[in-house]
């Protein structure tokens, strides 16, 4: 294999959880050239990987017809010896079947799998995670059934993070996407209450600066700082790298912990463990309200509770 292309072009969790295969595919084929491609926005999370050599973005905002067209035709260029389609749904499968890449794989229930070369199994439920589901794409060439995630935060990352580095301090990423993925504001205040006197920093995009102002307020707390919209992605792996510990949702900051094998407690409300999106840190806790009937109550979150209580979210933050 001398050119490689890695298609994932869903939420940056899934971008996170893709970098195995990069890994890997280094591994089996140190001298060739992998490319990825992500949707505009998760770019930066590849940055300073010295296993990749070029990041392609999908960029909608120019037209989907149009940014496809475009890829299609750069991809064509480089001739590619396997493409390999990470994503399950929409204009990744164009992507991959227009490429004239030699070997083309991905998922079986992808719509347009009959443009591939080679199709794969993806099933969710039964504990499998997500990276061995990506990975046994590549099971044929030597790859690894399971690795971690990873990535590379620049020197300039870690000097950016250094003035609220301490020996003792904790992360926190109260949002989500979806608000049933998320545990409700009054539990982040418990949170933050039970670790009185602990310097703890509340994580986020620009979008979730109120909430966290509100949940710091609501908490009464000297010792919370919010840097939501404060830092960049790979800046915010950097910090929690060394928190004593990251309290996340099932989202995009658990597949940050991962990846920098942080300490890390994941709060699942409306979605399960067993989906295989759980955290891969070796010190890593998952807290959840079992026994309910209507969980989960699909794969992804819900804007609201479909039974209109929200008891997944009531979970015990003690042991």
């Amino acid at each position: 294999m001398k050119r490689i292309l890695i298609i994932q072009t869903a939420f940056l969790g899934d971008v996170i959880l893709a970098t195995p295969v990069i890994s890997e595919l280094k591994s089996c084929f140190p001298d060739a050239q992998i490319d990825f491609v992500v949707k505009k926005g998760n770019e930066s999370l590849l940055s300073n990987r010295p296993d990749l050599n070029k990041v392609y973005v999908f960029d909608k905002t120019i037209g989907k017809l149009k940014s496809i067209r475009k890829l299609v035709n750069q991809f064509r260029k480089e001739q590619y010896d396997l493409v390999v389609n990470l994503h399950r749904f929409g204009s990744s499968g164009i992507l991959t079947g227009f490429s004239k890449g030699k070997k083309k794989y991905g998922f079986k229930k992808h719509r347009l799998s009959f443009l591939f070369s080679k199709t794969f199994e993806h099933t969710i439920g039964d504990g499998t995670h997500e990276v061995e589901r990506n990975l046994s794409m590549i099971q044929e060439f030597g790859a690894k059934k399971s690795a971690r995630p990873s990535l590379y935060p620049s020197n300039e990352d870690f000097k950016k993070i250094e003035k609220y580095l301490s020996d003792k301090y904790y992360c926190m990423a109260p949002s989500s996407v979806w608000f049933t993925k998320q545990l409700p504001a009054h539990k982040w205040v418990e949170l933050i209450q039970s670790l009185s006197d602990k310097t703890i920093y509340l994580l986020g995009g620009p979008d979730d600066k109120d909430l966290c102002a509100k949940i710091i307020q609501d908490a009464g707390s000297q010792t919370v700082i919010n840097l939501a919209g404060e830092l960049s992605l790979l800046q915010s792996a950097a910090l929690m790298k060394t928190a004593k510990r990251n309290y996340v949702n099932d989202s995009g900051p658990l597949h940050l912990a991962s990846a920098m094998n942080a300490n890390v407690t994941a709060f699942f409300c409306s979605t399960i463990p067993d989906f295989g999106f759980g955290p891969l840190s070796d010190d890593s806790q998952i807290k959840e309200v079992k026994g309910l009937d209507c969980r989960p109550c699909g794969l992804h979150g819900h804007k609201e509770c479909p039974k209109e209580h929200f008891k997944c979210g009531e979970i015990s933050l003690v042991d």
